[in-house]
């Protein structure tokens, strides 16, 4: 894509990989990786599958290097007591906690338009800002139990939502459970996504 985005931002990794590795191949022009690159930086990865994959490629290096690499730890890396120890508050009273943080009110949506009794059910829930999208459909769940029911399963890309109101996504006919900010789809999970305040979030029932 014109931004540098390959695939989308959990591809990005391997397909990094994948280019750093067969440069040598390119022809008749050099690829320029620098958007692909800055597409990298200005994420902020949660998820450990996607950090692995990526790491790679920002030390520039892919999997297929992983056996020539020289792990010996440098002479000036401090260890054990050497380390230096984390601030504290010497001579004061402990440290205050944090305040919470303030609640963010988010919109959430249920659309069903593809099998057995359509449905199309919203709600609004607040959860503290920062949360992820996970706790969203808790907190709409026990609000609303009977309607905002949903399962997950877990991946290595984390909690992954299966199941929502009892419809189940299938394998067998390509459904799946897709959300959505607005109308754009969203690109991280449900476990990592963090909607903001009046933000409108839509989980439609689909097929790929």
């Amino acid at each position: 894509k014109r931004d540098g985005m390959i695939g989308n931002i959990y591809s990005m990794g391997l397909a990094l990989q994948a280019l750093e590795s067969t440069e040598m191949f390119y022809a008749p022009r050099e690829w320029d990786c620098a958007q692909a690159f800055s597409v990298v930086y200005s994420h902020d990865y949660r998820q450990p599958m996607a950090i692995a994959q990526v790491l790679p490629a920002l030390v520039g290096r892919s999997y297929l290097e992983a056996a020539d690499l020289n792990c010996t730890r440098s002479s000036g890396t401090p260890r054990g007591e050497d380390a230096p120890a984390p601030w504290q508050c010497a001579g004061r009273p402990p440290c205050p906690s944090p305040l919470p943080p303030a609640p963010i009110l988010v919109h959430y949506s249920i659309v069903n338009k593809l099998q057995g009794l359509h449905f199309n059910n919203t709600i609004s829930v607040h959860v503290p800002a920062g949360s992820t999208l996970l706790k969203v459909l808790q907190a709409a769940e026990e609000k609303e139990p009977k309607v905002f029911s949903f399962q997950t399963e877990q991946t290595f890309w984390g909690p992954m939502v299966v199941s929502i109101h009892g419809l189940a996504a299938n394998p067998e006919d390509r459904t799946y459970w897709q959300f959505l900010s607005g109308t754009d789809a969203l690109e991280e999970g449900v476990g990592t996504y963090k909607p903001q305040d009046g933000e409108h979030i839509q989980a439609v029932f689909s097929t790929y």
